[in-house]
């Protein structure tokens, strides 16, 4: 099982991440995304030793189909996205898909 957390975004959006102790990431400015973000997702997806990715919601709109239908399926690692609205499928979906069982099963 990969324990590492991975964090792919801006740097603006990865130094709070590597203040608190991550230690794999990849910094792609703005101005870059759309050149170099997919090859970022792809070369972290590849790192056997992460289990986690965390990417910021936004971001995923410039990511080439193929990349993003393999991050959105990957079950390891597992994309956990931060920002954005509710349409994203939010954190509870992404948990249970990670997992396999939803945690706050609605039956009383």
């Amino acid at each position: 099982m990969s324990t590492e957390i991975a964090v792919i975004g801006s740097p603006e959006f990865t130094t709070g991440f590597r203040l608190a102790g991550v230690r794999t990431f990849e910094d792609v400015p703005d101005e870059e995304k759309d050149a170099r973000l997919d090859d970022a997702v792809e070369s972290t997806l590849g790192d056997e030793d992460v289990g986690i990715i965390v990417m910021h919601d936004d971001d995923l709109d410039y990511l080439s189909r193929g990349t993003r239908e393999a991050v959105e399926t990957s079950v390891e690692p597992t994309l956990v996205t931060l920002g954005g609205g509710a349409g994203s499928g939010g954190l509870r979906d992404q948990i249970k898909r990670a997992i396999g069982i939803d945690l706050m099963d609605d039956e009383d």
